[in-house]
């Protein structure tokens, strides 16, 4: 378990977060509760723009997002750093991933 996201929690889930929770069972035991989709696209974005190139940024490619689901991961990751540093880097990330005409506001 990599618990060094959990400071995520400090400002938010994305909303709906709980609800598009996925659930495994393992044996009678044990059930683990795996973020959906869409909020691993939030969270991948995130990291991508704060860590730049490398592990982050192929795994949010091999989600296959959507240029309306990298909007909405781009509006959340703001909600986390409205710095202006982190919004253009937050616009260059999005302009690598195909997105050209991101409003992210001020």
């Amino acid at each position: 378990m990599n618990a060094g996201p959990s400071d995520l929690l400090d400002f938010g889930l994305p909303d709906g977060f709980l609800d598009r929770l996925e659930h495994r069972d393992f044996g009678p035991a044990l059930t683990v509760h795996f973020a959906g989709r869409l909020d691993q696209i939030h969270f991948k974005l995130y990291a991508f723009v704060d860590q730049g190139l490398g592990r982050h940024e192929s795994d949010l490619r091999a989600l296959g997002p959507t240029r309306e689901e990298l909007l909405a991961a781009a509006r959340w990751t703001r909600t986390h750093d409205p710095s202006e540093g982190f919004r253009e880097h937050l616009q260059g990330a999005l302009r690598y991933l195909g997105v050209e005409d991101a409003d992210l506001g001020a």
